[in-house]
């Protein structure tokens, strides 16, 4: 060992060194002049914890916080189904820090009548795609991210981006292997007994004459293929989701305004910095009369209320819980049936089984009038009629109500009759299949200027819009967007600014299996969203949502942002195809805007069916850092 005389020695001789290594090193980080700076301010002050002033001010000079780890986690929807959450940690002021956590939902929907092999299949896929997702998360992204600033939501989606994009390939590289490998297998010889033409009966097999075929009166359109979900793509949802949630945290803003403001820096171009925020209006579902109902009736998988935009979100949804109570009455007048606890979906609704298509509404009617209410002036309606799940393939045509058969023109009819009779119907969710393309233009032309012409299964792939100008959508008045798989943030931004554009109605809906996590309503204030659709005022998961838009609100009340709610504005889309009928014929059918009253500046490419919807993927500008105390 050395000496102790030594050491000193060694010491005192380096000391003049390390003196000049120091005072360069402080002077280089202006640390005198910060010190100085403080401390003469605080003097002044003479705050009360004057350390905690010295570390405020500190603090503004210290390096902007990084990502530093990922961790994904499997864990149990609101129905004890799978799926993920993302934690992220970020380094702070030279320290490890957990910053937030998401749940995002997982896509598939929940089988209802399903087969036990159905059922199973879909398990197996979910816990995959669930496992498949943690490898990422924990793995390769948690390398990726690192050392990325949570604020650069851009960057963090590029990134993501190119790598599902990646994913992509190597998984067609996959398949086309195991096809070549599989034909290789089929090419091979074998021996083949012969098989004699003639049945054991003694007669050959053919078509039995004498007796039609069943063949549908009228041919319908095939049903498009489902869209392959890569296995562990909502990995690539739930980072987007989290970093921009650890981004607000870390700007100590509330998420909402995290993603208004980021959705302005797209605008900046063509507006200012709005000075308010709306709170969407909610659709809260109040009946489930679908298929997995007791009654006749399969049309009405949702029956929901809106309250009047007159009213705050608190007031309308007071009015509607009032309304529910009424309704639980009217289904079990003497207390005899089963306990409401066995009633309730899993969109937190009640179930009841109707017999004819008015029977829920005239229900409602009375419910309305022993309060006192009138549908259409203090509540109005919306209708989810999920027509999609009631197509009989066979027979070529929807059933409505058990034993009855309607073709997709004569569902149109139903639904004007429908909404003659009951005008406070103001929008209708799926009311065809997304094939039926002419009968949407069809219904859209005949109730669009008073009704909306939702599309939810339509729209399921919608996040593809901002990537793919070839995916259509039918003629509608607005589209469901729901937050899963690969969608990213700056996606979700982008497709709400084309919708905005286009006179289109943007609704953030819950998938049918949710989570505790309230981001969805932030999603849905802070992207300019007209409805949220959150299903019923029942089970906690649901409910978690709709306290996070009270709360919201409140908020925004109390900072003088809160805009009060617009009238309906109903798009006349049979005015409008008349005005592009009357357009000069000096372009293609191919350069012609679909929207003829938004020329000043088009946001969509060129189209070639103007009863379609294409989307454009738009080239952003760099996003500028706007300064979050231009709010009141």
């Amino acid at each position: 060992m050395e000496p102790g005389g030594e050491r000193e020695r060694r010491r005192r001789r380096d000391l003049p060194e390390l003196r000049h290594q120091a005072a360069e090193y402080y002077r280089s980080n202006e640390v005198p002049q910060r010190l100085e700076e403080a401390l003469n301010a605080t003097f002044y002050l003479r705050p009360a914890d004057l350390y905690g002033h010295l570390a405020n001010y500190f603090s503004t000079f210290s390096k902007p916080p990084v990502i530093c780890k990922l961790i994904g986690r499997k864990v149990l929807d609101g129905v004890g189904r799978p799926t993920l959450e993302v934690e992220i940690f970020c380094t702070v002021k030279n320290h490890e820090k957990s910053i937030c956590s998401i749940v995002v939902s997982s896509h598939s929907e929940i089988l209802e009548n399903a087969s036990p092999e159905a059922i199973d299949a879909d398990e197996k896929e979910r816990n995959d795609s669930i496992n498949r997702a943690l490898e990422w998360i924990n793995g390769s992204l948690n390398e990726m991210l690192r050392d990325l600033q949570p604020a650069d939501q851009c960057k963090v989606d590029e990134l993501l981006g190119e790598y599902f994009a990646k994913k992509v390939e190597e998984e067609k590289e996959r398949k086309a292997i195991e096809k070549e490998e599989q034909e290789a297998v089929i090419s091979a010889p074998a021996y083949i007994p012969a098989v004699s033409a003639v049945t054991p009966s003694g007669k050959k097999k053919g078509v039995k004459l004498g007796k039609k075929s069943s063949v549908a009166e009228k041919p319908i359109s095939p049903t498009e293929p489902i869209e392959p979900v890569l296995c562990g793509s909502i990995a690539i949802g739930g980072l987007s989701l989290a970093v921009a949630k650890t981004g607000a945290t870390i700007n100590n803003t509330p998420l909402y305004l995290h993603l208004a403001l980021m959705k302005h820096d797209q605008l900046s171009q063509f507006q200012d910095l709005p000075k308010e925020l709306t709170v969407p209006l909610p659709m809260v579902t109040l009946l489930s009369c679908g298929k997995s109902s007791s009654g006749k009736l399969k049309l009405m998988k949702e029956v929901m209320l809106i309250p009047p935009t007159e009213l705050t979100v608190k007031q309308g949804i007071e009015r509607l819980l009032e309304i529910q109570k009424q309704m639980m009455k009217l289904l079990d007048p003497v207390g005899k049936g089963p306990s409401v606890s066995k009633r309730i979906s899993h969109l937190g609704c009640l179930i009841t089984g109707c017999d004819s298509l008015e029977q829920p509404l005239i229900l409602l009617q009375t419910a309305c009038r022993n309060l006192g209410l009138e549908l259409g002036i203090d509540v109005h309606l919306a209708i989810n009629c999920a027509a999609h799940e009631l197509m009989d393939y066979t027979k070529g045509k929807y059933e409505v109500l058990t034993g009855t058969l309607k073709s997709p023109d004569e569902m149109v009819d139903m639904y004007v009759d429908l909404i003659n009779k009951y005008p406070s119907i103001i929008a209708l969710i799926d009311p065809l299949r997304k094939e039926d393309g002419q009968q949407w233009s069809n219904i859209c032309n005949t109730v669009g200027s008073r009704c909306y012409l939702i599309a939810e299964d339509a729209a399921k792939s919608i996040s593809k819009l901002v990537e793919d100008q070839n995916i259509n959508v039918p003629k509608c008045s607005g589209l469901i967007i729901k937050y899963t798989n690969q969608t990213k943030i700056s996606d979700l931004t982008e497709l709400t600014r084309l919708l905005d554009g286009q006179r289109h109605i943007a609704i953030l809906g819950s998938p049918a299996g949710e989570s505790s996590d309230d981001s969805l309503v932030d999603l849905a204030v802070g992207l300019g969203a007209r409805f949220i659709k959150l299903g019923g005022l029942s089970r906690g998961e649901r409910v978690t949502k709709y306290n996070r838009l009270l709360a919201i609100e409140e908020e925004l009340a109390k900072n003088r942002t809160l805009r009060s709610g617009e009238n309906h504005e109903f798009v006349d889309f049979a005015e409008e195809a008349q005005t592009a009928e009357e357009l000069p014929d000096a372009l293609p059918p191919t350069e012609q805007d679909p929207w003829p009253s938004q020329h000043s500046q088009p946001l969509l490419a060129q189209v070639q069916n103007p009863d379609s919807l294409h989307g454009s993927t738009l080239h952003l500008n760099e996003a500028t850092k706007m300064d979050p105390s231009i709010f009141p």
